[in-house]
């Protein structure tokens, strides 16, 4: 990096980029601070460096700025933020800026919001399981510490209310060091105002930090959003010692804005306009997670991402199934008849679920029960679309009890009130009722120790 040095000599702007004469001793990444006319300054960062020119990225934006009138000073760094535990409790713009209205943290250091340089030696297998108070994550889709586990939503589904309820649960009635950072990107001012007052409501708010990038804030912002905020949670995760929960929201918006710069760039285009590198990009926000070896902490996220147009094969959402380790899909069918979470379980799945659940973990018959469920939902689907065709009258005798049990596992087991927090005794207790729709004989994944030990509910209901 260069030290700091002034340059006032801008050969053009295009959107939010701004083309300098530069002498090749820029940086990438570089932090850049621009003084307009008027006194007005504004942030950005080096984008590209050559030996003659530079391409700057100007977080606010370039309207009102014209080549004459702009003079551009280099810091020699990159985008840092201050960390603290003062951090918690606070509410920041997606630059790290307060909102809340009190001064800026006073913080211990600085860290470059680009990410720790993590040894994958030093990584630790997720393994632990965390509890969200949601019946059909907890039972079926467990998240688990360390874990990146998306979220995969449709325009007009509750997936903000979701996030909200994980947040506000996850911080409540725990015996340990837990902490939620939240970044909203790109969404509407009433969306932020939400999420601020459920967490402010709730109390959550002292465990959580809180980064707003509003959609009436430049496009290019919302680059550093996330990495802003992951850089609080790796603070606070790995030098402060705490369980972390990261919930970053709608990393579509993040995807627009990479796409927006790289056009602007004139960068040949990929699968829908998306630069060829967005698979990149998005692994260096997604691996930011995890555990290390030696550090009491963990790093956990949770991005939420809306499909365009529905579409799981998206460019955006088909990625980052990639990177991740499963993925939450979100049913408009379901939301439709009332249930909320509408979560559609059979698109869904946690990879990491199997190591985090069982015996001394949460209970022993978890892993079979979640299995059974999914057995038997699956083959309830199949008796459904029987049904439609030839009507619930042409339908065998011995599939009916599925029909059934599809009704009572969507409205008693998925569906739960947005503020009612289930803990896991009370969701397999649950799962275990609505298996008494059905005959023992049906419940093949299940051991018969299991049955023996937490069947009451079945035999209950085989009683004449």
């Amino acid at each position: 990096m260069s030290g700091s040095v002034s340059y006032s000599s801008v050969v053009g702007i295009r959107g939010p980029l701004m083309i300098i004469r530069s002498d090749g001793r820029l940086g990438y990444e570089e932090l850049v601070e621009i003084e307009v006319a008027g006194g007005e300054r504004r942030l950005g960062r080096v984008l590209q460096a050559g030996s003659e020119l530079a391409v700057i990225e100007v977080f606010e934006g370039t309207q009102g700025i014209a080549t004459n009138n702009v003079k551009v000073k280099f810091i020699g760094k990159p985008l840092e933020l201050p960390v603290s535990n003062e951090l918690l409790g606070r509410v920041f713009d997606g630059l790290g800026r307060p909102l809340d209205g009190m001064p800026e943290p006073v913080g211990k250091e600085e860290w470059d919001i680009n990410g720790l340089v993590l040894n994958p030696y030093k990584r630790e297998y997720p393994d632990e399981f965390i509890q969200t108070g949601v019946s059909v994550i907890d039972g079926m889709l467990s998240l688990i510490r360390g874990q990146k586990l998306p979220i995969f939503s449709g325009s007009g589904l509750p997936h903000d209310a979701m996030a909200a309820q994980i947040a506000r649960q996850s911080t409540i009635a725990r015996g340990e060091e837990f902490a939620v950072v939240f970044a909203a990107i790109g969404v509407p001012a009433d969306t932020a105002m939400f999420f601020r007052g459920e967490l402010e409501r709730s109390g959550a708010l002292r465990r959580s930090v809180l980064f707003l990038n509003l959609a009436e804030d430049p496009a290019v912002e919302r680059i550093v959003t996330p990495r802003v905020a992951l850089t609080a949670a790796e603070y606070l995760a790995f030098e402060e010692g705490m369980h972390v929960l990261a919930i970053l929201t709608d990393m579509t918006n993040y995807g627009e804005a990479l796409r927006e710069i790289s056009i602007l760039r004139d960068e040949v285009p990929s699968r829908r306009g998306y630069p060829g590198y967005l698979y990149t990009d998005l692994a260096t926000i997604f691996e930011r997670s995890g555990r290390i070896t030696g550090k009491k902490g963990s790093l956990t996220q949770l991005p939420i991402l809306s499909m365009p147009a529905d579409d799981i094969t998206h460019p955006i959402p088909d990625l980052t199934a990639y990177i991740t380790e499963g993925q939450i899909v979100l049913s408009k069918d379901l939301y439709h008849k009332g249930v909320y979470p509408p979560v559609n379980v059979l698109m869904s799945l946690s990879r990491l679920m199997k190591d985090g659940v069982g015996k001394g973990k949460t209970r022993q018959d978890h892993k079979e029960v979640s299995d059974q469920l999914y057995n038997s939902y699956a083959k309830a689907m199949e008796v459904r679309a029987l049904a439609e065709i030839v009507g619930e009258e042409g339908v065998p005798e011995s599939s009916k009890k599925y029909l059934a049990f599809a009704e009572r596992f969507e409205r008693e087991f998925i569906n739960q009130g947005q503020y009612e927090n289930r803990d896991i005794e009370t969701t397999l207790n649950i799962a275990w009722d609505v298996l008494s729709t059905l005959p023992e004989s049906e419940l093949v994944n299940i051991s018969e120790e299991n049955k023996r030990l937490f069947m009451k509910g079945i035999k209950a209901e085989a009683k004449p």
